[in-house]
C-alpha cells in the first residue's frame, strides 16, 4: 500500500531534517575541537568565571596556613557537583585535596607552564627588599593583577576533564620556591557548571530553532493552504461543478496557476452549456419529424396490404425507440440546465416513494420499501420522483429475479440518506465511478436487448444535484448494487432558518 502524505508535513519534515542535518555537523565540528584543542573553550564567560575561582582560592590559600589547605580545597570542591579539586606541584605531587593519579597527558602540560599572562619570574628576597617603594602603601596605586595561565585536557578510560591552573599562592609580596597548579577534575564538559555551561548554548540554540520555525510557517502555510485549495477546487470541475472558483491574487507561479484554473474552469462550464442547450435543441426539433412519422406510418398502416404489415411494425418500433431516446434526451437536457435555479420544498418521502414504487412496479412484492412517516427531505418533488424511479427500473432491468429490490430512508446528522438495493450481479469496481456519466454503458454493443440508452443513472445524478443533493453507487456484498442519496433534512433546515 502506497502511503500519501500532504506537502505541508513534508517540508516541515524537510526543514527539521536540514536543522539535524546542520546539528549533526556542528556536533561533528565540536568534538573535534574538544579532541584538537579544548584550550579554546577555556575563554569569554568560562575564562573569567575560572579567572574569580582561582584568584579566591589563591586569596585564601595564601592567608591559610599549608596545613588547613586541605580543609579550603574540599570546601570549594563541594560547592560545585561532580567536580574534585587539587593543588599539585608541576612534579606530579600532591600539596591539597587528597589523593589523585595524575594522567601522563595532563603531566606533559606542566612543564613550562607559562604564557603571555602569566606571573612574573619569582625576584630573589634581597632584591625584594631593597625595591622599597617610595610613597606608604595605603597611597600606593594597585597595579592589575595579571590573568592565570590555563590549559585544558580530555582523557580516555575513563573519560574525564581536566582543567589546570597556574597559582601564585605565595605571601603578600613573596612567591613561593616552587609555584603550584590547581587542578580541576570532572568526568563530564560541564563540570558542574565551571567548565563549560551548556545552558545559554541550548537558550540560543531554541531559540534559533523558534525563530526559524516562526520564519518559515507562514511561507509553509501560504503554500499548501494555496495548493489544497487548488487541489478541491480541480477536484470539484472534475466532479463537473464548473462555477468553483479559487484565490488568485498571489503574484507568484500558484497564482498564474490559479488563473488558469479558473480560466480552464469558465470555459469548461461554457462548452458543457452549450453541448447540453445543443442536445436539449437537437432533441426538440427531432420531435416534429418523430410525430410526423407516427401520423405517416399510421396511414400506411391502414393503407397498407397484409404483406406490408410487418414491415410496418418494424419501422413503428424503430420510431418509438427514437422517441424514447429523444424524451430521454430532453429529460436529461432539462435537468441539468435547471441547476441551481430549482426550487426545494419540503417533500415527504413515504408518500412520494409509495407513488413512484405504484407507477414503476404494481402488484410486485420483490419492490420493499422502508420509509419511516414524518420524514421530510428539502427537494423538487418531481426531480426526485424521476431519480427515485429510473433507480427502481433500472434495478429491475438488470437484477432480474435474482432477489428483492429494497428502497429505504434514513435520518443522520441533518441529512437524509435514501438508498435503493439490489440484489444483481453488481458493477465492477472500476466502472463504479463512470455509471453516473451520459451514455456510457456496460456493454458497449447498446443493442435493443441489453438495455437502455445510458440515460437513466445520468437523469438520477442530474436531477439530485438540482436538489442540492449527491448520489453515490456501491456494491453491496455479498452481490448487488446500492445506489445512496444524500438530502438535506427539511425538519434540520427549517429549525436552522428560525433559529437565524
Amino acid at each position: 500500500m502506497n502511503l500519501r502524505f500532504s506537502l505541508y508535513p513534508k517540508i516541515l519534515l524537510w526543514f527539521f531534517l536540514n536543522l539535524l542535518l546542520l546539528g549533526a555537523v556542528l556536533y561533528g565540528f565540536f568534538r573535534f575541537q574538544l579532541r584538537a584543542g579544548l584550550d579554546s573553550l577555556l575563554s569569554g564567560q568560562i575564562a573569567s568565571r575560572m579567572e574569580v575561582v582561582t584568584r579566591v582560592i589563591e586569596d585564601e590559600l595564601r592567608e591559610t596556613p599549608h596545613a588547613a589547605w586541605d580543609a579550603v580545597i574540599e570546601r570549594f570542591s563541594s560547592a560545585y557537583e561532580g567536580v574534585e579539586i587539587f593543588v599539585v606541584r608541576p612534579n606530579g605531587t600532591v600539596v591539597a585535596g587528597g589523593r589523585v593519579e595524575i594522567p601522563v597527558e595532563v603531566r606533559k602540560r606542566f612543564p613550562g607552564f607559562r604564557g603571555q599572562n602569566a606571573p612574573p619570574a619569582p625576584e630573589p628576597l634581597l632584591n625584594a627588599w631593597r625595591r622599597r617603594p617610595l610613597w606608604p602603601p595605603e597611597s600606593r596605586p594597585e597595579k592589575p593583577r595579571r590573568l592565570h595561565p590555563k590549559f585544558m585536557v580530555r582523557t580516555e578510560n575513563p573519560v574525564r576533564y581536566w582543567v589546570g591552573v597556574r597559582l601564585a599562592v605565595g605571601k603578600r609580596g613573596l612567591a613561593p620556591a616552587e609555584p603550584e597548579v590547581l587542578l580541576a577534575v570532572s568526568n563530564t564538559l560541564s563540570g558542574g557548571g565551571l567548565f563549560f555551561d551548556l545552558g545559554p548554548w541550548a537558550t540560543v540554540g531554541f531559540g534559533a530553532l523558534a525563530l526559524s520555525i516562526l520564519f518559515w510557517l507562514p511561507l509553509v502555510r501560504g503554500i499548501t493552504r494555496a495548493i489544497s485549495q487548488i487541489t478541491r477546487a480541480t477536484e470539484q470541475v472534475a466532479e463537473g461543478n464548473f462555477d468553483i472558483r479559487v484565490d488568485a491574487t498571489r503574484r507568484d507561479e500558484l497564482g498564474r496557476l490559479g488563473q488558469a484554473i479558473n480560466a480552464m474552469a469558465g470555459r469548461l462550464a461554457g462548452f458543457v452549456s452549450g453541448q447540453k442547450r445543443f442536445l436539449g435543441d437537437a432533441a426538440h426539433e427531432l420531435c416534429s419529424p418523430l410525430a410526423r412519422i407516427e401520423v405517416a406510418l399510421s396511414i400506411l398502416e391502414a393503407r397498407a396490404d397484409a404483406a406490408l404489415q410487418p414491415r410496418i411494425a418494424d419501422v413503428r418500433e424503430e420510431a418509438r425507440e427514437m422517441a424514447s431516446l429523444v424524451n430521454e434526451i430532453l429529460a436529461f437536457s432539462k435537468a441539468t440546465l435547471r441547476g441551481n435555479a430549482t426550487l426545494v420544498e419540503p417533500v415527504a418521502l413515504a408518500e412520494l416513494i409509495r407513488r413512484v414504487a405504484t407507477r414503476e412496479a404494481p402488484g410486485q412484492e420483490r419492490l420493499q420499501v422502508e420509509i419511516p412517516e414524518g420524514l421530510h427531505a428539502l427537494a423538487a418533488p418531481g426531480l426526485l420522483a424521476r431519480a427515485v424511479a429510473n433507480l427502481i427500473r433500472n434495478a429491475g432491468r438488470y437484477a432480474g429475479d435474482a432477489g428483492p429490490i429494497a428502497v429505504s430512508a434514513e435520518a443522520r446528522s441533518g441529512q437524509i440518506i435514501l438508498t435503493v438495493t439490489d440484489a444483481g450481479p453488481g458493477i465492477p469496481e472500476g466502472a463504479l465511478s463512470q455509471i453516473f456519466d451520459p451514455f456510457f454503458r456496460l456493454d458497449s454493443s447498446r443493442s435493443r436487448d441489453t438495455g437502455g440508452f445510458g440515460l437513466g443513472l445520468a437523469i438520477v445524478k442530474t436531477c439530485v444535484e438540482a436538489c442540492g443533493g449527491s448520489v453515490v453507487a456501491r456494491n453491496h456484498p455479498p452481490a448487488g448494487l446500492q445506489v445512496e442519496i444524500t438530502l438535506a433534512q427539511a425538519e434540520a433546515f427549517l429549525t436552522q432558518r428560525h433559529g437565524d
